[in-house]
Formats: structure tokens, C-alpha cells, sequence
């Protein structure tokens, strides 16, 4: 297999097979890491079904999902601020929200930060910390 396909909200079974070994890569840095000591963040965007294979891929403990969760339109207002489109691939601010609302399993911490400062989502996440473990 050779050269990269952008995984879009249809995408080919070559764009699908990259996301495996890419959150693989990811699970196994953090794992690394976890285990030299560190506390470990991993920062992606797994959509669907694909949370509980990179869930799944992480073996050091404990485990806990944050999922961000904004509504579609105070990301679309963020959005409108930036210099650069974070959507490619055909996805947009409405495609993304519902493929993870609707088909991304709801596990972990979901805090909707619509109306929070980076800092107060901070306090939110780390306030419901016991919520979101997952494992170990």
C-alpha cells in the first residue's frame, strides 16, 4: 500500500485501512510514555466505530476518554475566526457533530463546552475525571 487517502464521511476501504495503524502508532507512544511515568494526553479525532479499536489498542491503565462536545454551532462560530478551514476530506462542522453524536459510542466524559473558556474546560474535565475511566 502506498500514498495517503484522506479518510472522508464516505471513505474508500484504502482510507478506512490507514486509521487502524495510525491509532495503533498512537496507543503505542502513549503506552511508552505511561509506562516510563508520564502522564500521557492523546489528542485525536476518532469518529464512530473507530474509538473502540483505539481504545481497545492502549494496554497501560488507567484509561480515560474525554470527548469534547460542543453543538455544531458554536463550533461553526469558532470556526469563522480562523485563519485556516480545519474541515477537508468533505467534511464539515455539521457532518463531523453528527458522526460523532450519532455513531461514535458514548463512552468516557462528554462535557459540552459550547459556552466555556479554555479554562474553564479544563476545570471541567478535570472535575469529572472519575466519570471517564475506561479501564484499569
Amino acid at each position: 500500500m502506498s500514498g495517503r487517502e484522506e479518510f472522508t464521511p464516505e471513505p474508500t476501504p484504502g482510507a478506512a485501512a490507514q486509521l487502524l495503524p495510525r491509532h495503533q502508532a498512537s496507543a503505542a507512544v502513549a503506552d511508552l510514555y505511561a509506562r516510563a511515568g508520564w502522564t500521557v494526553v492523546v489528542q485525536d479525532v476518532v469518529p464512530g466505530e473507530h474509538l473502540g479499536f483505539f481504545r481497545d489498542a492502549v494496554t497501560t491503565g488507567p484509561l480515560y476518554l474525554v470527548v469534547l462536545a460542543p453543538t455544531a454551532e458554536a463550533v461553526a462560530a469558532r470556526e469563522v475566526g480562523r485563519p485556516e478551514d480545519g474541515y477537508d476530506g468533505g467534511w464539515t462542522v455539521g457532518l463531523l457533530d453528527e458522526e460523532l453524536r450519532a455513531r461514535t459510542p458514548r463512552r468516557g466524559l462528554w462535557p459540552d463546552t459550547s459556552d466555556l473558556t479554555p479554562e474553564q474546560a479544563v476545570d471541567a474535565v478535570l472535575g469529572g475525571l472519575d466519570e471517564p475511566r475506561v479501564a484499569g
